[in-house]
C-alpha cells in the first residue's frame, strides 16, 4: 500500500498543491455528476457545472486546449440540460429518456466532425501540437462533444460515446501526469457501463421526480 501511494503521489511531486486540491475537488464532483446521471438525476447539471469549471481551469494550464474546450462545452451544455430536463410531457411527467433518432445520429457525425476540425485548428493557432497527444485529444473532444449533446437531450447512446472517450483517456491522462483524473476516468468507464443499462431500462418511461 506505501509502495502504490508512493508511486501515485510521484507524479505530482512537482506540481504545486492548490492544483492537487483542485483535482481532487474536481474529481470527485465530476464523479458524483456521472453517478447521478446514471440514476437519471437532475443534481448531475448543478455538480457537473462545479467539476467542469475547475477542470477548464487545471486543463488550460496542462495545454490540453481540446480537453479544456470539452469542459467549457459541458458548462454550456449542463446549462442547457438542466432546462430540457425540466421539460414535461403533461401536468406531472418529465420527459422521457429516449433512443436517438436517425436524424440526430446523422447531427451526431457532424458535430464529431465539426469539433475535430475546430480543434486542430486552435491547436495550430496556439501552436500547441505535441504529437500523438495532441490528435488522441481531438479525437476525445470530438467524441465527447457528441456525448454530452445526446445527453443533454436524455438520448440513451450518450453512454456508448462516454465509454468509448473514457477507455481513449485512461492512458492519455495518465501520460500527462495527470494520474488521479486518469483513475476517474476508469471509475467513469464502470459507471458509463451502468448507465447505459440502467437508461435502456427506462427507455420511454416518464419521470415524475427529477431528484430520484
Amino acid at each position: 500500500m506505501d509502495l502504490f501511494l508512493e508511486w501515485l503521489f510521484s507524479e505530482y511531486q512537482d506540481t504545486p498543491t492548490h492544483f492537487l486540491v483542485l483535482e481532487i475537488i474536481a474529481i470527485v464532483f465530476g464523479l458524483l455528476s456521472v453517478l447521478f446521471s446514471k440514476k437519471d438525476n437532475i443534481l448531475v447539471f448543478p455538480t457537473g457545472i462545479v467539476s467542469t469549471l475547475i477542470f477548464v481551469y487545471i486543463l488550460y494550464q496542462y495545454n490540453l486546449l481540446g480537453d479544456m474546450m470539452i469542459n467549457a462545452y459541458y458548462f454550456l451544455m449542463s446549462i442547457y440540460g438542466w432546462h430540457r430536463w425540466t421539460q414535461k410531457v403533461d401536468d406531472s411527467h418529465y420527459i422521457p429518456i429516449k433512443q436517438a433518432t436517425r436524424r440526430e445520429n446523422q447531427q451526431s457525425i457532424f458535430i464529431f466532425l465539426a469539433t475535430a476540425v475546430f480543434v486542430s485548428i486552435v491547436y495550430e493557432v496556439f501552436d500547441k501540437w505535441d504529437g500523438w497527444v495532441t490528435y488522441v485529444d481531438v479525437i476525445t473532444t470530438g467524441i465527447f462533444f457528441v456525448g454530452m449533446w445526446l445527453m443533454a437531450k436524455k438520448r440513451v447512446e450518450n453512454w456508448i460515446y462516454w465509454i468509448i472517450g473514457d477507455l481513449i483517456s485512461i492512458p492519455l491522462y495518465y501520460y500527462k501526469g495527470l494520474t488521479f483524473t486518469s483513475f476517474q476516468y476508469i471509475l467513469f468507464t464502470i459507471i458509463a457501463v451502468y448507465g447505459f443499462i440502467a437508461w435502456r431500462k427506462n427507455l420511454d418511461k416518464p419521470k415524475t421526480n427529477l431528484l430520484k
